[in-house]
């Protein structure tokens, strides 16, 4: 989650310089090339079954190619730290789809927690520019459509967990990820005048490529394997705090109170979608 907090502020710089699907490309190619060496390395094959290979693909197809077309898009137009407090949605919108993925239940906890959190949701959106047909609003709902890209992902995705290790799965859906983007990721290079090698950029090319998508990635469809969908995503609350004081930091971006009220109560609803916090407060008697 801290990996991943600081990626958007690394991808917000960057996109700054490189277009966005293009510089997705260039950070997904070396995370693909990343976790087809650690399979090989790890497990001794990269093959996946011809039987699930289409299905993986797909899931990989919308839950990275996808989701990371809309997200960066929307990156160039929204601050580093809304954005993250938008995904922060992910939680919910994973125990909605776990419903239609018939891995999970409809409970009234889910149903409030989910309306909670998009009230969060329309804060950060409504203490911003507002709710306006501007290049800031069109960013939040693009944003937005692929937070339910990823929880596509992460929902539907959960099965396959228990046929494959979490490299296998997460490496050939990063690869298919990768297809997707190429069309539009070389036409957007093809275009770019702006010089791409300088250190900066190529340093968020290999921090994004290997750490954020690559190692992290492992490390979230693991946790999917080991608690679930539902547990694993109620851990991304600390993502938008982090992201917040990151961008304030390095991008001297305001701290908004509606980001801050915002914040808090999607993570209230996505508490209240799971029940309790996402981990176990105990006492110690010495």
């Amino acid at each position: 989650m801290v990996l991943w907090a600081a990626n958007f502020i690394v991808v917000k710089s960057a996109v700054a310089v490189l277009p966005p699907v293009g510089f997705t490309f260039l950070r997904f190619c070396i995370a693909s090339a990343t976790l087809l060496l650690l399979l090989r390395w790890r497990e001794g094959s990269i093959a996946l079954p011809p039987r699930d290979f289409l299905a993986i693909c797909g899931l990989g197809a919308i839950g990275f190619g996808l989701y990371q077309i809309l997200w960066t898009t929307g990156l160039t137009t929204v601050p580093a730290g809304d954005s993250a407090l938008l995904i922060a949605s992910t939680p919910v919108l994973v125990s909605i789809l776990a419903v239609a993925a018939g891995s999970d239940v409809l409970t009234a906890a889910k149903l409030i927690g989910g309306l909670v959190s998009f009230l969060g949701v329309a804060l950060v959106i409504a203490s911003g520019p507002g709710l306006t047909l501007g290049g800031s609003f069109v960013g939040e709902a693009i944003t937005l459509i692929g937070a339910g890209c990823w929880s596509f992902y992460m929902a539907f995705g959960a099965p396959y967990l228990r046929r494959y290790s979490p490299l296998r799965t997460t490496a050939w859906a990063t690869v298919a990820g990768t297809v997707v983007l190429a069309p539009i990721a070389v036409g957007q290079l093809a275009l770019s005048t702006s010089a791409p090698l300088t250190p900066s950029v190529l340093g968020a090319v290999l921090y994004s490529g290997f750490l954020a998508a690559g190692v992290s990635n492992v490390v979230v469809q693991n946790g999917i394997r080991v608690v679930g969908p539902t547990r694993t995503a109620a851990y991304q609350f600390l993502v938008p705090a982090l992201a917040v004081l990151l961008a304030a930091l390095f991008l001297a971006e305001p701290i908004r109170l509606g980001q801050v009220v915002g914040g808090l109560i999607i993570v209230g609803g996505v508490l209240a979608t799971r029940g309790g916090v996402p981990f176990r407060i105990v006492r110690v008697v010495r």
